[in-house]
């Protein structure tokens, strides 16, 4: 992960990226860090990598605990789409 972590507020707040999930709009901090992540992922099934996905979010932004699976599938399904797509 060669992604530099903000080095203040400022910086961080250009890193977020707005994303629909469910019928709510969230900002995601360090977005292309996390997909990044998740394309170098040797994992098998789409349960670890949503889970490490989740767990690397988490460190970012704060995921209420109810809300969890839902953006664990969110996070899969983004996966999923830009390995297909390659972006």
């Amino acid at each position: 992960m060669d992604e530099k972590v903000p080095c203040c507020a400022a910086d961080a707040l250009r890193k977020i990226f707005q994303r629909e999930f469910g019928s709510e709009m969230v900002g995601i901090t360090m977005h292309d860090h996390i997909r990044a992540q998740g394309h170098t992922m040797n994992h098998s099934g789409e349960k670890e990598i949503g889970n490490e996905l989740l767990k690397t979010m988490k460190v970012y932004n704060y995921i209420p605990s109810g809300a969890e699976e839902e953006f664990r599938a969110a996070l899969v399904r983004e996966n999923t789409k830009s390995e297909k797509t390659g972006a």
